[in-house]
């Protein structure tokens, strides 16, 4: 695999990480016990912890990539092994 095509799918690994991080740090005004300021609506975040998530972020996204390296290594899950609607090799 080219040093490119290992970086774009890292930062599609990483974005997607994001969306799975995102909801873990996100804590409304009521959760935090702050008053809502006028017109914020009630599930916006009270504070936003920008380096906390861009961390845990970058821990989970070099986790899925490195498994997926190492898949695309070994081959240990192949996309024969993913087409359940063809019919069993013999």
């Amino acid at each position: 695999m080219r040093f490119q095509s290992a970086l774009a799918i890292y930062f599609l690994f990483w974005f997607l990480s994001l969306f799975f991080v995102l909801p873990f740090h996100a804590r409304t005004s009521g959760e935090a016990g702050a008053e809502l300021v006028p017109g914020q609506a009630e599930s916006a975040p009270h504070r936003f912890p920008l380096a906390n998530v861009a961390l845990w972020t970058t821990i989970v996204s070099a986790v899925l990539f490195g498994l997926f390296y190492l898949n695309y290594v070994f081959g240990w899950i192949t996309a024969d092994a993913l087409d359940w609607a063809a019919p069993p090799r013999r």
